[in-house]
């Protein structure tokens, strides 16, 4: 899809130098320096050669096809050569050029005029404002880097032209290897999405792996992400997010959720694996292109050195996996070849003096044991270490067996040589225990993901025409908060269990409310503007006779009018004391990258204070919703404690995907909170005691 790219047949770099200070310079010289094979064009109009190469003033006076262009021109010229560029049918452009979107709204104009001719000749472009592309496949360094990387089954892409450069020297002084790299600068055209789909089948690429400022369509972006992560897992860093989340929102679900939460949640679904910083993506990239997925959480460790295996075992632990239980057999093996001090059990402590033959004898047991899932060979340089034949035996051992290894040669200077060797082999080498087994830990997480069901969203029969009547309404009154006789009418529309209530102007009518509802009850101030009733003293609970709802009415409007004197006050919600259950809360605010962002937690006033929350984004199936439901902390209060009855979860995750249907079938919900949820025992359901919700 994006082979113009990659393989291009032919490069014309426009902006092509004779000088070495300049960028046009350093990419012509990177394109034959590397040993690209196909036709390549200097562009220059006051020169008739570019380092040996014959130039062209113009790409329309190249006789033969053009398939990829590479402009290297300062930035008033760029939508002039790139309107050459279609006339003569290029079929893609990456344009180095900064001065666009990035220095504001000059650049941004600049940059949309360079969309309007991409899309007039139906011609891809790479950004401005980029490094460039590599491909190792076609030998194509179409870029300013200093240097190549290997052939490697990596496919990287990142936001940042100096992060690619700092990536592409800590590459080459591992000896990490790559497929495609791509420099996205400002996204004009293609982005994150775009090479996503191009890599999804690409054979060359085990691993994608991503430096994300933004995301250009989070819907669509976490679409393609699940599609892409069953074939391949993909790796992303992402910036930027700790102020984002500062937008004004009135809901709990918007205050509690920043947008660096929205990322989290979003990647996890489907199945991303975030890295919180730039060793940590290298670490994960490098596991995944070299080794096979971890079949299970069960590790081995094999030491020289007691406390490296500790180190191990207590990071084992803390990351969720565990020590791998081996077979008495592989025990009896080990005891029987190993020297009587050494440890058969796990960590497989092979002693100080261990030769390259111990460590080939108990790295093999471990690994045709069935209970191992994976395992870390660490060593420390000992007089007796053997470095370099130690790590042949580790490279090969990998080559035969179908488990991840992955070493941890602890030092620097002198175990250089066998981390050479290491790398040449294809096994991730990492400097101490916590990182290797943090690699494999971001492996588990990409198997348990990938053994999940595939999504089932189910839909119920609900009534849209109702709540899109109340939009309407609410919309031509010039308002976009609901009030709570709207909000009542939305919930029944969409199913969601309420108790009884009736609206009372006056408080003779709120009175004959609660005749008819039967004492106690409870009143709410009514209003589309007080969304936090509590907060004003809007509410009154245990009203048991006449007189105290007339003299509840009449305080409750005195509250609204005196602290919120410009509210509209409908009157008073009398409603059904409803006693015992549980408090929880369901939201939603609505992210600018990801749409609707559910939330569900420990409810009434407390959910600020106590945060105990979980989030996704919508829409949710069944499995997400339980998911949703079993990572708050109070879970075990849902389940029953001391002999209390269960809650009725079946009742919860209904509910759940109610609002997570509502919030998708009507996008203009800005915020909404159902809180609090009152939650029955197990087949006695739930009941939505309070809704809030702003339209966008």
């Amino acid at each position: 899809m994006l082979d113009m790219f990659f393989n291009p047949q032919s490069v014309a770099v426009i902006g092509a130098s004779r000088d070495p200070t300049k960028l046009g310079y350093g990419v012509l010289h990177n394109i034959i320096r590397y040993g690209y094979e196909g036709r390549v064009y200097p562009i220059n109009p006051k020169a008739d050669e570019v380092l040996g190469l014959p130039a062209y003033a113009s790409v329309l006076d190249v006789p033969d096809p053009i398939d990829l262009a590479v402009i290297v021109v300062p930035a008033g010229f760029v939508a002039a050569v790139l309107e050459e560029c279609g006339q003569k049918g290029v079929k893609g452009a990456v344009i180095i050029t900064a001065g666009f979107r990035e220095i504001g709204r000059e650049g941004k104009q600049r940059e949309n005029e360079l969309l309007e001719i991409a899309h007039r000749y139906g011609m891809r472009l790479i950004g401005p404002n980029v490094l460039g592309v590599i491909d190792t496949i076609s030998h194509l360094n179409a870029s300013f880097a200093a240097g190549m990387p290997r052939q490697g089954t990596i496919a990287f892409m990142s936001q940042s032209g100096a992060l690619c450069t700092s990536i592409l020297d800590m590459a080459l002084a591992e000896g990490v290897g790559f497929s495609h790299f791509v420099s996205l600068g400002n996204k004009a055209d293609t982005n994150e999405i775009d090479f996503l789909e191009a890599w999804r089948d690409d054979p060359h690429s085990r691993v994608i792996v991503a430096y994300l400022e933004g995301i250009v369509n989070g819907a669509r972006f976490m679409e393609v992400a699940r599609q892409v992560n069953l074939q391949k897992p993909i790796v992303a860093i992402k910036s930027g997010t700790t102020s984002a989340g500062s937008r004004a929102v009135s809901s709990h679900t918007g205050t509690l959720a920043g947008s660096e939460q929205a990322y989290d949640v979003a990647f996890n679904q489907v199945g991303l694996i975030r890295a919180r910083s730039v060793e940590d993506l290298f670490d994960y990239a490098v596991a995944f292109a070299r080794q096979p997925l971890l079949r299970n959480d069960r590790i081995a460790v094999i030491t020289n050195a007691g406390g490296p295996g500790i180190m191990a075992a207590d990071a084992i632990e803390r990351a969720g996996l565990q020590l791998a239980s081996l077979e008495p057999e592989t025990q009896r093996l080990l005891k029987e070849k190993l020297p009587a001090a050494a440890s058969a059990a796990n960590p497989i402590d092979v002693l100080g003096d261990a030769l390259a033959d111990r460590y080939e004898l108990a790295l093999h047991a471990a690994l045709n044991d069935p209970n191992t899932g994976g395992v870390i060979v660490i060593l420390t340089p000992q007089v007796m270490t053997q470095i370099e034949e130690t790590a042949r035996v580790v490279g090969e051992a990998t080559q035969q067996h179908d488990k991840p290894v992955m070493a941890c040669f602890m030092g620097q200077a002198t175990v250089r040589p066998g981390v050479d060797i290491l790398n040449e082999m294809k096994v991730p080498n990492y400097r101490v225990p916590e990182r290797a087994v943090a690699a494999l830990a971001a492996m588990s997480r990409y198997r348990r993901w990938r053994e999940q069901p595939p999504l089932q969203i189910k839909r119920f029969d609900v009534d849209n025409g109702k709540v899109r009547e109340v939009f309407d309404r609410v919309r031509q009154e010039g308002r976009v908060s609901i009030g709570d006789a709207e909000a009542r009418e939305i919930m029944q529309a969409y199913g969601l269990p309420m108790p009884q209530s009736v609206l009372a102007a006056t408080a003779e009518e709120a009175v004959a409310a609660a005749e008819q509802i039967g004492y106690p009850v409870v009143m709410k101030i009514a209003s589309p503007d007080i969304l936090h009733k509590t907060d004003i003293g809007g509410v009154k609970l245990n009203l048991t006779t006449p007189g105290d709802v007339r003299d509840a009415f009449d305080l409750l409007v005195f509250r609204a009018t005196r602290y919120m004197p410009d509210a509209e006050i409908w009157g008073c919600l009398v409603q059904q004391q409803v006693r015992g259950g549980k408090e929880v809360i369901l939201g939603m605010s609505r992210d600018p990258q990801f749409g609707p962002l559910l939330l569900f937690g420990l409810g009434g006033i407390y959910v600020e204070a106590l945060k105990d929350v979980t989030f996704r984004v919508a829409p949710i199936d069944e499995r997400e919703a339980r998911e949703m439901i079993g990572e708050i902390r109070a879970y075990s209060l849902l389940r029953g404690v001391r002999g209390e009855p269960p809650a009725d979860m079946e009742a919860i995750v209904d509910t759940l995907l109610r609002m997570s249907q509502l919030v998708t079938d009507f996008p203009e919900i800005a915020e909404m909170d159902i809180n609090p949820l009152i939650v029955f025992e197990q087949g006695k359901g739930v009941l939505s005691i309070d809704m809030r919700l702003v339209l966008g």
